[in-house]
């Protein structure tokens, strides 16, 4: 150690820091600002800080929006700081789209416009354009948020007008959108079929692709993001006589999928992506009937041990769970009736 250059003692030191420190440790010196400023920096802290102890949920209600830490011992939130939004909007306007290693795609629902924000450092970029480029459209595009070989974040912007399909890259390096080419079947298109956000994992985004009848088609696309090449794989083989839904989620870089069917009484399954077929990890007793207006609700989480299946209104049921690897995740975006998303504390920014 003693051997060691004392510049890389402290870039050691430093980029185990929690992210606000690393921003209060900005204005230590000239040298420390510019070496906090790196993209080496900032891609080797990002790396170290997203853990579990670090994830944070983001609450958004009508009035406000907070911030409060996880505690995955009593599976609860602990105290809660106030975010003030560094963009202008209206109450109950901003909804989280996608979110990755500290930045949140949102929209504001009463301009449509896209926006990166990390919520941490209040950093954000405005991704629209005056050629009509980053407005989204709830209920007919889909987002996702991901970063290349070359660690740079981009967008994929999936829009539907009038039965034809757009698809829009957003680069953080070059600040700008391109056109890229997708061929699906046509159907797709159609306002029928319900397209999810983004899920970044293994260098892939993946999107499900639901039909809204019962016993409808239910697809999984897959976009490689370094490639830029679409193809599209089966769904789990569930029952196809009730409605379906799949929530996607990363799970140390391995996909997973809660896949919920039935009408009257509902079934939740847990499977995991091996190669392009999905294997079942575990299943949960049916759950019996519930609302509608539930059932489109339901979210899930796991967390010490514990399988939580959810509602916007609160828990529906809880399965115990003896896998360690599930220590901690959260594919949802309702929290006790918060519209809101775990992320974890980086120093990641918006825009270069």
């Amino acid at each position: 150690m003693a051997d060691l250059p004392t510049h890389t003692i402290v870039f050691e030191i430093l980029t185990r820091l929690p992210a606000k420190d690393v921003g209060r440790s900005k204005s230590v010196c000239k040298q420390w600002y510019a070496l906090l400023s790196t993209q080496d920096f900032v891609k080797i802290h990002c790396s170290r800080s997203v853990v579990s102890s670090n994830q944070r949920v983001l609450l958004i209600d009508d009035l406000r929006c907070s911030v409060r830490p996880i505690i995955s011992n009593n599976n609860d939130y602990g105290p809660s700081s106030t975010v003030t939004f560094p963009f202008h909007h209206q109450n109950n306007d901003v909804s989280i789209l996608s979110h990755l290693n500290g930045l949140l795609c949102v929209c504001l629902n009463h301009t449509y416009e896209l926006l990166l924000w990390n919520p941490t450092t209040t950093a954000f970029k405005r991704l629209s354009t005056p050629d009509s480029h980053g407005f989204y459209i709830n209920n007919l595009d889909a987002i996702g948020l991901y970063v290349d070989a070359d660690d740079d974040y981009k967008v994929l912007h999936i829009k539907r007008r009038s039965g034809v399909l757009g698809v829009y890259v957003y680069s953080r390096e070059v600040d700008s959108w391109r056109n890229i080419p997708f061929i699906t079947r046509q159907e797709y298109l159609s306002p029928h079929f319900n397209w999810s956000a983004g899920t970044f994992c293994g260098g892939t985004l993946y999107f499900t692709v639901c039909e809204c009848w019962i016993g409808g088609t239910n697809v999984v696309i897959c976009f490689d993001v370094n490639s830029e090449q679409f193809k599209e794989i089966s769904f789990p083989p569930v029952p196809s006589n009730g409605m379906v839904q799949g929530v996607l989620v990363n799970v140390k870089n391995v996909l997973h999928m809660f896949a919920s069917t039935g009408m009257f009484e509902m079934t939740i399954d847990l499977w995991t992506l091996q190669g392009d077929y999905w294997i079942k990890v575990l299943s949960c007793p049916p759950i019996p009937p519930i609302s509608l207006s539930l059932w489109c609700d339901i979210t899930h989480y796991v967390t010490n041990g514990n399988w939580f299946v959810m509602t916007k209104l609160g828990k529906l049921f809880t399965i115990e769970m003896d896998m360690k690897p599930f220590e901690c995740f959260y594919p949802v975006s309702w929290f006790r009736g918060f519209k809101g998303a775990v992320f974890v504390q980086t120093i990641v920014s918006p825009s270069i």
